[in-house]
């Protein structure tokens, strides 16, 4: 959507201090290192003589002085502790196998592993993924040696530091590691002799391959060395495609499946609605009832008891699949605030549209022009009173969408003289325009979002700040500092009060509005946290990031309950549907996928678009999907589709119109709003294209150029823009969708 965070790379930490492309190749088989160790040049001394090099052999013994030894590799086996080459007891194998520093230290293994993740840490992203996935059986390894060695405390300590890296893809195996503390327990249990006696496949690009061996030997890690050596079988990919996620490279053990995500997404999850706060359900029964009592015949009066019986309706809903009190998440006491919402969302279920495949949404589309390239992100108000919009220029710009003037103060007001809303009304400016600036930050505004009530504006900037904002006074309320790198993306949780954010720190964190720390932060992606989502009972937040994956935080635990792996690049956006059920997530792949929170598993892959998706929504019943996109679309997909439903006339037609190009109809529901300008309402034309023309894709020149694809058959209908790219798009309370661009040339 924007180049802000291009400026800063895809690195979640400076690249420069990460492993260079360009290293010289290395063979698994050799040690760099060097020294005048006996053992090694008896092995030598053997190898000289086995192949007939007698004026080496001869020279070799004068140097080292071994006149008269003579010893076989079998008979230097025997000096070796464990005998751990076994019957393979080659001179590369021995030469590897030996170093006297690390064999004589218990905190080798220590010290050489967490150098090893730290280098990973740290590496370029297109690499780390196959990397973490050869740290596995690295660190299984050392922690069944240091057993072998009778280190049992040095072991302890070792799967204590480093075991939960590994946790997500191999839990299991690694609860089961850690029932292991001494050597008899090694060489009697099943997992362990199945390390031991088999080699581990690993999927690794060339480079990447390269990269570790080189790393190892600058490094002289012999012991991890010797390990890779030994017990890894890695297999290099041929060609230039990366590997896009750990998954991928981890091939495992023949027969025994080592990749565990599928055990790993299947932990308990609390997907129902949150509890129905006792106040607002009181306080909403009283009011309606008040209402159909006062007004006997009045139409006012039906609409009270209309509004009553739709609120038993929900209300038994509710109740039947709700959280419990203890797995709900604290929230303050109700306000009034919260009763008039849910009387609003009341009436807007009452008129809300069922939307399906034969019942399409109509489309709201607010273009911004005259930006200059520097929006970077919109948010729209869900009463559609407001739009905001955050600037690589440090500001925060605010429209009304009901051409009303935004009055702020008319200077500094002291807060005790105030006591009532006539008050407040007369310490306001006389006149205003329909729009306002709000300026604080000192770096571009990358994301905003607006809190249910419209009272509250959240942004985060590449300042490493995410402020505060009361859309009452136009002022900034408070700023909250934790990140330290830009914050790329923030929201508001669906009953507010708590809010998440995600950064360029490859963390994702919560707070709340009163409190100036950040309550947790989730760790645990490999590269940044590029967005963030609450689930819609508020007790999990969903982070994408530019490692290719989705993750499913609990926001009580703080810790990760789902890791969703299928992207081919990095992601942007998600979305969860009203009822908690379904997460759809897209990025700069061009896909969307569909995902089934309760499995933990991939429902739907849709193709179609031909740029990044910029921004996902779900219709309120959960059953079409809308994207946004750098392609100038917004596109409608069928989340639930049948075989029943594809037969439907009207969608048999809406296909076949979609098989012949024609130029598109402009849109009469289609607004613009002007950069300084109060919105007005415009029809964008579609320029025409010639029968058989692709849809357009913008190349690194920023020129669009035709590009095929194949769209998925859940595809129901694709709205073109002139110009747009499309940065965000949600859909109302009464299923209206909302999409907002900027104007580009």
């Amino acid at each position: 959507m924007s180049n802000r965070k291009a400026e800063w790379g895809e690195d979640g930490a400076d690249s420069s201090t990460g492993p260079s492309a360009t290293t010289q190749t290395a063979g698994s088989n050799v040690n760099g290192r060097t020294g005048p160790q006996k053992q090694v040049e008896k092995v030598v001394l053997q190898f000289l003589k086995t192949k007939g090099y007698r004026e080496a052999e001869k020279a070799l013994r004068a140097d080292a002085k071994l006149s008269g030894q003579e010893s076989t590799l079998g008979d230097l086996s025997q000096t070796f502790p464990g005998s751990e080459m076994g019957s393979d007891a080659s001179v590369p194998n021995w030469i590897l196998f030996y170093n006297e520093a690390e064999e004589g230290n218990p905190d080798a293994y220590n010290q050489s592993y967490g150098a090893l993740r730290r280098w990973i840490d740290s590496s370029l992203d297109v690499y780390k993924h196959e990397l973490y996935a050869a740290s596995y059986p690295v660190f299984v390894h050392a922690y069944l040696d240091l057993l072998m060695r009778g280190l049992g405390g040095k072991a302890a300590e070792f799967m204590k530091r480093y075991g939960g890296d590994h946790g997500v893809y191999h839990g299991r195996a690694i609860a089961t590691l850690k029932t292991l503390t001494a050597r008899a327990h090694v060489e009697e249990n099943a997992l362990s002799r199945l390390y031991r006696g088999n080699k581990y496949g690993i999927r690794m690009t060339r480079v990447g391959f390269e990269l570790l061996l080189s790393f190892l030997q600058d490094h002289h890690y012999t012991l991890l060395m010797r390990t890779v050596n030994q017990h890894l079988n890695i297999r290099t990919v041929d060609g230039g495609a990366a590997i896009s996620s750990e998954a991928d490279a981890d091939v495992g053990i023949t027969g025994h499946t080592q990749s565990q995500l599928d055990h790993f997404n299947s932990q308990d999850i609390a997907l129902g609605p949150a509890p129905l706060d006792s106040f607002v359900r009181d306080e909403v029964e009283r009011t309606l009832q008040g209402e159909a009592g006062r007004f006997v015949k009045d139409a006012t009066a039906k609409e009270a008891a209309a509004l009553l019986d739709t609120f038993a309706q929900a209300r038994q809903e509710n109740a039947a699949a709700a959280l419990s009190a203890d797995d709900a998440v604290p929230m303050p006491p109700a306000r009034g605030v919260e009763v008039a919402q849910h009387i609003a969302d009341l009436k807007a279920l009452r008129k809300r549209v069922a939307l399906g495949p034969a019942a399409l949404p109509s489309v709201c589309m607010y273009t911004l022009h005259n930006t200059g390239n520097a929006l970077t992100c919109a948010a729209v108000a869900e009463d559609l009173s407001l739009l905001a919009g955050g600037f690589s220029e440090s500001y925060v710009k605010i429209w009304s969408l009901k051409n009303e003037p935004l009055r702020g103060f008319a200077g500094s007001i002291n807060a005790a003289a105030i006591g009532s809303e006539e008050d407040a009304e007369s310490a306001r400016e006389k006149t205003g325009e329909p729009w306002r600036k709000l300026v604080g930050h000192s770096g571009g505004v990358c994301g905003v979002d607006i809190s249910f009530d419209s009272k509250y504006l959240l942004s985060c900037s590449e300042d490493k700040t995410t402020r505060l904002w009361s859309l009452d006074t136009y002022t900034n309320v408070v700023c909250y500092k934790g990140h330290s790198y830009p914050v790329w993306d923030v929201a508001f949780a669906p009953q507010g009060f708590y809010f998440a954010t995600a950064s360029h720190d490859r963390t994702a964190r919560l707070w709340s509005c009163d409190h100036i720390h950040a309550l947790r932060i989730f760790a645990g992606h490999l590269a940044d946290v590029n967005c963030v989502r609450f689930h819609p009972n508020s007790k999990y937040v969903i982070t994408g990031s530019s490692d290719k994956s989705v993750r499913l935080w609990d926001v009580q635990r703080g810790s990760c309950v789902r890791v969703f792996t299928s992207h081919t690049g990095s992601v942007d956006t998600v979305a969860v549907s009203p009822d908690g059920r379904i997460m759809a997530s897209a990025g700069e792949d061009q896909t969307i996928n569909v995902w089934d929170l309760g499995s933990g598993r991939r429902m739907d892959t849709l193709t179609g678009h031909t740029g990044p998706v910029y921004s996902l929504a779900f219709s309120q019943e959960g059953t079409l999907l809308l994207s946004g996109s750098a392609d100038e679309t917004v596109r409608s997909w069928d989340i639930k589709r049948s075989s029943s439903a594809s037969d439907h006339p009207i969608i048999a037609q809406r296909r076949a119109d979609q098989q012949e190009p024609a130029p598109a109809a402009a849109d009469p529901d289609a607004m613009d709003v002007d950069g300084a300008e109060p919105a007005a309402a415009t029809s964008p034309k579609q320029q025409p294209q010639p029968a058989g023309a692709d849809p357009k894709k913008r190349d690194a020149a920023g020129i669009w150029k035709a590009k095929r694809t194949t769209e998925s058959e859940a595809l129901l209908k694709t709205w073109r823009t002139k110009s747009t790219p499309v940065y965000s798009i949600m859909t109302t309370k009464r299923n209206l969708a909302v999409a907002i661009g900027a104007f580009t040339l």
